[in-house]
């Protein structure tokens, strides 16, 4: 099915000077407007802090442009989409928290234009930027035009602020008009989990814990904190990753199929999913979580400090920069199915993949073979990033007299088969804005539902006042990460091994 082009719609940036803005919400838009899915009725009004008119926001975002040009050509002289955007960027400057900035908007939208107003500010902003947006009509819809708000992560960073951000939006505004944003789910990848799912018996007709023994979703990266010292020593890993990022990938796993693939039908689903993850109570949140912190040491070629030695973070602080966590979706389908997580800074590979491990075949076949000690489970491996696609991992037997079985990879890669050039993952978050399709959005009981299942570990935390383990910059993570699972008889996947290295 071809994809409709987008309505007429002013886009309003609250934080059009950010990076944000410049790294991955103008490429994404320009690449929306090559492919022609936004068309010249698009206009973009940026709102910044900084002084400025419309010249000033057009000539940041030229420069940037121009540094991610391999020539280093100025884009307005080699990209027809971004020269014909260009011209259709406004710039007003204020104070977000005053009526003026508000009233200024108003002016210019007028009440019968469509409006998406996209928050790319601080989470301290969200609420009283909907708020102002609300109290100024701006969010007033019609019979003819829409106005829409869209969220940028973290919402909320425990249960209880989550559930107060929610109630404080939803007082000015309607569930239907919040699109709360994962730019985890605008990958390739993770949009094509559902299809490749629901649209091969092959893989559905095993998708339980009959053929099922565990899951793995990683999330791992090679970079440091760097400047975010401040951000993150408030975050850290569990609350930046966990419950968005990481409770995403899991929910599009885990889910029942839809009765379509209408949003409300595949937002009910995954809701059942989140709600369905066992509360633990404080002792087994603390036997079933690791959390780590790393030290100094080489990463990159380089030499790194240690986290508590990084700017703007406390020199005693109890943050994690790394996280690992055994969880249970009590459901029919996923009953005694663990589901292990891990996300961190400073690993080995920069790496998000989601790891199937089947049931181990019976070995009645190979009893009187040394098969039994190296026939390997099968596994599909679902690469989100940085080399998207799939790979199942199964075991044939090498040629010769003798039954000697050795693993095989089948492997599909989306750049070995389509073009899907230099996207930024909020190309398809974008447009489902503009055209009202809520499927790859969170909805707020979701959001919840959580915050709840994540409540456990940071009370737990909390509660026994111990530091987080260390471990080597561009190791795998801190050794009791390890023992979580090897208690279980497992092991984790191995970071850094994405498909094209398994050829």
């Amino acid at each position: 099915m071809i994809p409709k082009k987008a309505p007429p719609v002013t886009l309003v940036i609250f934080g059009a000077t950010g990076d944000l803005t410049r790294r991955l919400l103008i490429p994404a838009i320009i690449n929306l407007t090559r492919s022609g899915l936004v068309g010249d009725d698009l206009a973009i009004l940026g709102v910044g802090i900084d002084e400025g008119d419309d010249e000033f926001l057009r000539g940041r975002l030229d420069e940037f442009l121009t540094h991610l040009s391999p020539d280093g050509e100025e884009p307005t002289r080699k990209d027809d989409a971004w020269f014909s955007l260009r011209s259709r960027i406004s710039y007003m400057s204020g104070d977000f928290t005053r009526d003026d900035i508000y009233q200024a908007i108003e002016t210019r939208l007028g009440s019968s234009a469509n409006a998406a107003f996209y928050l790319a500010v601080p989470p301290v902003l969200f609420g009283p930027i909907v708020e102002k947006l609300a109290v100024h009509g701006l969010m007033q819809e019609t019979e003819t035009c829409f106005r829409r708000v869209a969220i940028e992560k973290p919402f909320g960073t425990d249960l209880s602020s989550a559930k107060a951000l929610n109630a404080r939006i939803l007082s000015n505004v309607e569930e239907t008009q919040v699109y709360r944003l994962d730019h985890f789910l605008g990958k390739e990848t993770v949009q094509n989990l559902m299809t490749a799912r629901f649209a091969n018996m092959i893989i559905e007709g095993l998708w339980s814990n009959t053929y099922i023994d565990h899951v793995q979703i990683t999330a791992a990266e090679v970079v440091d904190v760097g400047s975010r010292g401040r951000f993150y020593d408030a975050t850290g890993a569990l609350r930046d990753m966990v419950p968005n990022h990481l409770f995403q990938l899991l929910a599009m796993i885990a889910m029942e199929p839809p009765n379509s693939f209408d949003a409300e039908a595949i937002r009910n689903e995954k809701g059942k999913v989140l709600k369905a993850l066992r509360v633990y109570s404080a002792e087994e949140a603390a036997a079933n979580s690791v959390r780590g912190a790393y030290g100094s040491g080489g990463l990159g070629g380089k030499s790194l400090s240690a986290y508590r030695d990084t700017k703007d973070v406390a020199p005693d602080s109890r943050t994690e920069t790394y996280v690992a966590l055994k969880l249970y979706a009590d459901t029919w389908r996923w009953a005694g199915v663990p589901f292990y997580l891990r996300t961190g800074k400073a690993l080995t590979a920069r790496d998000t993949e989601i790891v199937i491990t089947f049931n181990k075949v019976p070995f009645a076949q190979f009893r009187e073979t040394d098969v039994t000690r190296r026939l390997p489970p099968n596994r599909l491996v679902i690469q989100v990033q940085p080399d998207e696609g799939m790979s199942m991992e199964i075991s044939i037997k090498r040629p010769g007299q003798s039954v000697e079985t050795v693993p095989v990879t089948l492997d599909f890669r989306y750049s070995d088969r389509f073009d899907i050039g230099n996207t930024t993952g909020y190309e398809s978050l974008i447009y489902d804005l503009f055209i009202g399709d809520q499927a790859l959005f969170q909805r707020a009981d979701s959001i919840e539902a959580g915050w709840a299942a994540v409540q456990p570990f940071l009370d737990a935390w909390a509660e026994d006042g111990s530091v987080p383990e260390p471990y080597a910059p561009g190791s795998m993570g801190p050794a009791s990460a390890d023992d979580l699972i090897r208690k279980d008889g497992r092991e984790w996947h191995e970071l850094g091994v994405v498909l094209h290295q398994r050829k």
